[in-house]
């Protein structure tokens, strides 16, 4: 069929909704799901990553081929099934895209052209694939996976000489090494040693070595701290055609319609990579991008995509929802606990571990280049200076493309947080001023200066491509572990510290809307993820607690008191009451696996490494009594009732919101009703489709909701087809207007015709006595709650806030006129 005759009945981009793909969960499963997915209103369904990856996979981001559609998720037949049906109801298909990084896993002849790049070495036809420094192990392929010391492993008889198995892809048949799990592919003409095996392992392309010898054994580029993934330099030509082959074919048969990129800022261009991709692309297709944006950093505009996969709008929003009223009692209990009280010290603190520790490969590659650009400088003074720069940027990077001699003027401001990083170094290290300024010069102009202009370009790239992985790692894996003043805030993309400050928030929100408006109308919007820390809706009831000043008191001093008990340092144990506030009475095992995985990723007690099982076992303790009994279980199940209508508020606003800014909402899977889950893999559990299914008829059929869960429902469902009959409104020329009715009410208008309104800080607003005459100003005419069903009348003085907001903590009032043909 032709791709203008499967566009035919599609309807417009309006909304997503992201399902994550694996064994438990096909592309045949995904099928059987897209009668909710429609009746929810959505345009386009969105689907994790397809490609073959590792066997059992449960994300797909650890791709292994390129060319195949995993069969584990039913295969190609199955993924063209889907689109089908998909169509067939007018909705469309995205599909992830993982340019980064292919899998390097124990089975390394299931990555075929990794086993070649094994065998053959840096002549391999296929070596330019992968980002590997050759000549730093003299033209060998590192290694790092033996237990002990590769001596000591001879010694045991740990590595031996076999025959592939018939099961082993390209290795059965063939001469192979055999280290328990890990088999590896012998040189030709290497197999007559094997009675040395020394002298055999010596001959090899690869080179083997311990663990713990990683700093200087591994020399491939990885995605983030992660051995078991391999970048791949997708800024070659043929290495982008021949991972995107698939794919691109796919779309082409209309079987695809649009793209989600992960992790772009781990290419060596970024741009570069986009503009490439849309070349390859119908002129209709979507591209969004994994982009994490910082504060008021904001997408470069030249990027060929659509915008960003919605961590910025969720950042907006998280900050609007915290009351502004208690700010000072939640710091001063956070102060209480001992921990660190300054944010920015935190972080600092963690991207220095994050350099010394679990980036030491990565800082040893960019020393190397750094003394090929700077030979006569030292190498410990070089080792120190780019230690501090790395901490030093506070984006996930800088945008210098080396041979770009006449940058424009954004490209000036892209480079602009190298620059600040600089200074800020120079700041802190008075004694390293000349080896910043000269690796500055290098950072920023690789094409002048530099005694090697091809290790000063690979510099250049290869520390943009750092920056990004010391941020992850040393904020949102670390710091974020750490800091626990306010856990709901501790999210992706997100600022913890705006809870500080939280009067500027609804101007944030407001701020960034107005720029999604005008440049980035289609970029996506969300709330949770598949990366998100907690979903939304344990944050939700977080922030709804730490509205009530008393009750966070009385948690703060009740967790500080068992936490003694139980010998547990107040910090974590500030994070455990909290993290039962808004995850409620979850599972033992949940529990548990949540709070394994935040100990040991906060790198102080305990780590993955090096698990402290004492240590441990005292705060899972802790945690279960918080669960099932005393003061602290006590404290929370009447935090919970006492602030029930607030939860419900910050619960439906932030839906509400997040549906009508400017962009294309993306809903998580199972997120269109209350959802209480954790970090993954807590957030990627099955969902009860059925539960759902049934509730979304009932409220069709019923037509006003019974409990919260209904409620979001009826919020999304309603919202999202509404999007469709509202262009003018939420299309991507809807204009973006702020309403400013007083400190209690958060709304805006779209495109003149839809006003998302909101009560802000419910529980202040009970004490300062109500809404009283507060009034909403709204443009004179009839208009009517899209949710609701109300009618109000607005003359001069605008709409009074008690009667817009009288049956529940928000609306969405659009005119009526507006609504005559529109969804009831």
């Amino acid at each position: 069929m032709s791709n203008h005759a499967h566009s035919l009945d599609r309807r417009p981009l309006t909304a997503t909704y992201r399902m994550q793909l694996h064994a438990g969960f096909t592309l045949t499963d995904a099928l059987q799901v897209l009668p909710y997915v429609e009746a929810l209103g959505v345009s386009h369904v969105y689907l994790s990553p397809v490609l073959t990856a590792v066997p059992g996979s449960e994300h797909g981001y650890d791709v292994l081929d390129h060319t195949t559609v995993s069969a584990e998720l039913g295969g190609r037949e199955a993924l063209v099934a889907l689109a089908a049906a998909a169509h067939g109801r007018g909705m469309g298909v995205v599909v992830d895209v993982v340019p980064n990084h292919m899998a390097l896993v124990a089975q390394l002849w299931r990555n075929a052209p990794l086993w070649e790049v094994l065998c053959e070495g840096r002549n391999a036809a296929r070596a330019h694939w992968f980002d590997v420094d050759w000549d730093h192990l003299g033209g060998r392929f590192g290694l790092p996976v033996l237990g002990q010391p590769l001596d000591d492993v001879l010694a045991a008889g740990e590595i031996t000489v076999d025959t592939g198995r018939d099961d082993e892809g390209p290795a059965a048949g063939r001469p192979i090494v055999r280290y328990y799990e890990h088999v590896l592919p012998l040189a030709p003409g290497s197999q007559h040693l094997a009675d040395d095996l020394p002298a055999m392992l010596a001959a090899q392309h690869w080179l083997l070595g311990h663990w713990q010898d990683a700093a200087d054994v591994l020399n491939y580029r990885r995605f983030f701290e992660v051995d078991g993934l391999i970048g791949v330099r997708v800024e070659e030509t043929d290495v982008f055609e021949a991972t995107h082959v698939e794919l691109l074919d796919l779309h082409h048969r209309g079987v695809v319609d649009g793209f989600r990129i992960d992790h772009p800022d781990g290419l060596a261009d970024p741009a570069g990579y986009l503009a490439m991709l849309r070349d390859r692309l119908r002129p209709d297709a979507p591209v969004w991008v994994e982009k994490i944006l910082e504060g008021p950093e904001r997408l470069p505009s030249s990027w060929a995509c659509e915008g960003t996969t919605g961590y910025d709008a969720n950042a907006a929003v998280l900050g609007a929802l915290v009351d502004p009223t208690t700010a000072e009692a939640v710091s001063t209990a956070w102060f209480a606990t001992g921990g660190e009280p300054d944010l920015e010290v935190e972080v600092e603190r963690c991207k220095r571990q994050a350099v010394a520790a679990l980036l030491q490969p990565e800082v040893a590659r960019l020393v190397r280049r750094a003394r090929e650009s700077l030979p006569h400088a030292d190498e410990h003074r070089l080792r120190a200076a780019l230690a501090e720069l790395l901490v030093n940027v506070h984006v996930y990077r800088a945008y210098v493309r080396p041979g770009d001699s006449n940058p424009g003027a954004e490209e000036a401001d892209l480079q602009q947080p190298l620059l600040d990083a600089i200074e800020r170094a120079r700041s802190t290290r008075p004694d390293l001023h000349a080896d910043l300024d000269q690796l500055g010069e290098v950072l920023l102009r690789p094409d002048s200066n530099a005694a090697d202009a091809g290790a000063a370009a690979d510099l250049c790239v290869r520390f943009q491509q750092t920056t990004g992985p010391v941020m992850a790692k040393g904020i949102e894996d670390t710091a974020f572990y750490r800091w626990h003043r306010l856990v709901a805030l501790n999210e992706v993309g997100a600022d913890p510290s705006v809870g500080e400050r939280p009067e500027e928030a609804p101007g944030a929100l407001h701020t960034w809307a107005s720029h999604q408006a005008e440049h980035w109308p289609l970029g996506l919007t969300t709330l949770s993820t598949h990366d998100t820390k907690r979903s939304e809706d344990v944050r939700a009831r977080i922030l709804a607690v730490a509205g009530d000043a008393d009750a966070w008191r009385a948690l703060s001093a009740a967790g500080a008191a068992a936490a003694q008990r139980h010998g547990v340092d107040a910090p974590t144990a500030h994070l455990v009451w909290q993290t039962l506030v808004g995850a409620g009475r979850v599972s033992e095992e949940r529990l548990h696996d949540y709070l394994t995985k935040a100990m040991r990723e906060a790198k102080l007690h305990t780590t993955w490494v090096e698990p402290d099982e004492d240590y441990e076992g005292r705060v899972l303790a802790l945690a279960q009594e918080m669960v099932t009994e005393g003061e602290v279980s006590e404290a929370i199940g009447a935090a919970v009732r006492d602030n029930a209508m607030t939860i419900r508020t910050l619960t439906v606003t932030q839906k509400l919101v997040q549906l009508t800014l400017p962009g294309v909402p993306d809903t998580y899977q199972g997120s269109g009703v209350v959802d209480l889950s954790l970090v993954d893999p807590d957030n990627r559990r099955p969902v009860d489709y059925e539960e759902r299914v049934e509730r979304l008829r009932r409220l069709d059929a019923e037509g006003w909701p019974q409990d919260l869960s209904d409620e979001v429902l009826w919020v999304t469902s309603r919202v999202l087809r509404l999007r469709g009959w509202l262009p003018q409104a939420y299309g991507p020329g809807g204009s973006y207007e702020p309403v400013e009715a007083g400190p209690h009410v958060l709304g805006f208008v779209r495109g003149g015709v839809a006003a998302t309104l909101s009560i802000r800080a419910p529980r202040a607003l009970g004490a300062a006595g109500g809404l009283g005459d507060t009034r909403i100003p709204l443009p004179q005419d009839h208009w009517r709650d899209a949710l609701s069903g109300a009618d109000h009348h607005v003359g001069e003085a605008g709409a009074l806030a008690v009667d817009v907001f009288a049956s529940a903590p928000v609306a969405l009032l659009v005119r009526a006129r507006d609504l005559e043909e529109g969804p009831r």
